[in-house]
């Protein structure tokens, strides 16, 4: 048996997301039950190194998790080999920066979405990337959501037939932060500082859209700031420049059409945060973040328009829920026990930060179809 320790320098852990999701419940959890399994007796166990700007939150979380090695210095983090490698999940803004850096230094490279600012810096990202030799990786994380799981297993099942219509219902209300405290950081909501729904969301819905249906041809959007005041850390008022609600339509390769609307301005009225319709000719499926209900052709109702008598269905209950019929795990370490084991075993990894920059692709041109009123082409893109 052969245990083997990997050093893993992860930058911007002390946000929610990355704490919680990458720090806490990927890497600290396959430290804390042994460690990755590679086969043959192999173990990897990855040792994280804390790097950001505030010392005395990095400190804190260091001694509460018994992380050895924390630091604010990026710089001397890069220039130590035994680190392999560098993830990302600071703010948008700053991430371009850094991984270059890191790519510079000839680590591996695993980061957060979106990889740039604009479609062009992801891009270069991308191409140094391969030129350097590493591999590389960007997080895309609802495809390993217990719901999608569920609904992917339907598409492999040949389920629907011919799909004709994804719709996709995603946000909730994110308090102004005048009387309530916002959910989010104030950030999200100014452009200047990498800011908006659609920088934020779209690189999601391409890879969802990508991965299980097609790949998107064209995307016609509209993005509005619904919110225009705002209140941020320290209690005082902002003026909200970036947009936070957007309503997309796309069109996939294969014909069918996706619509997707996108809010921090909307009060949930639907069983999860987000759900997916995907409506075909053999039946129809209504998928969220762990739940997947369907509706075969052979168990359609026919229901009849009449507005003059009470509803005598509960057209929920004519619902069929898709069991788990496997032990789903958290979506965000599935990811990253793969990318582990794509780094150590070279195995297939297709996630890499060209798809990244499909996700930026995707967002500019939402936002470019926004500004001009038009549908906009989404060319496919190589290095």
């Amino acid at each position: 048996m052969t245990r083997r320790t990997m050093r893993i320098a992860m930058n911007g852990v002390t946000g929610r997301m990355g704490y919680r999701q990458h720090l806490v419940r990927s890497i600290l959890s396959l430290r804390d039950q042994g460690g990755l399994d590679l086969g043959d007796g192999d173990v990897l166990v990855p040792e994280p190194v804390l790097v950001g700007r505030r010392e005395h939150a990095l400190k804190a979380m260091a001694g509460r998790h018994g992380i050895e090695h924390w630091t604010t210095d990026l710089d001397t983090v890069l220039a130590d080999p035994s680190v392999e490698i560098y993830f990302d999940a600071q703010v948008t803004a700053a991430r371009e920066t850094a991984v270059k850096q890191a790519i510079a230094a000839g680590k591996h490279i695993y980061c957060e979405k979106p990889t740039g600012t604009t479609l062009e810096g992801s891009l270069e990202l991308a191409r140094l990337a391969e030129a350097a030799g590493i591999k590389h990786g960007v997080v895309q994380d609802k495809l390993f959501l217990p719901g999608l799981l569920k609904l992917r297993r339907l598409i492999e099942g040949g389920f629907f037939g011919r799909v004709l219509s994804v719709r996709g219902e995603f946000g909730y209300w994110v308090h102004e932060g005048d009387w309530q405290s916002a959910q989010r950081p104030s950030w999200n909501y100014r452009a200047e500082d990498g800011g908006g729904i659609v920088l934020d969301m779209f690189p999601h819905w391409e890879y969802v859209l990508h991965e299980l249906f097609g790949r998107v041809r064209t995307v016609q959007a509209l993005t509005t700031t619904h919110i225009p005041q705002r209140w941020d850390e320290q209690d005082k008022p902002y003026d909200a420049t970036a947009d936070d609600a957007a309503y997309g339509i796309f069109e996939l390769e294969g014909g069918a059409i996706a619509q997707i609307n996108s809010s921090w301005a909307v009060r949930v009225n639907r069983d999860e945060l987000v759900e997916f319709q995907v409506d075909g000719t053999h039946g129809s499926a209504v998928a969220g973040l762990r739940n997947c209900r369907v509706q075969h052709r052979s168990a359609t109702p026919k229901p009849v328009w009449n507005p003059d008598l009470p509803a005598t269905e509960s057209f929920r209950d004519q619902w069929q829920e898709v069991p788990d019929n496997a032990d789903f795990g958290n979506g965000f370490k599935a990811q990253w026990e793969l990318f582990l084991r794509h780094v150590v075993l070279d195995e297939p990894w297709r996630w890499d930060l060209l798809a990244g920059a499909r996700g930026m692709q995707l967002a500019e041109l939402g936002l470019k179809s926004s500004a001009q009123g038009v549908r906009v082409e989404v060319p496919e893109l190589s290095l």
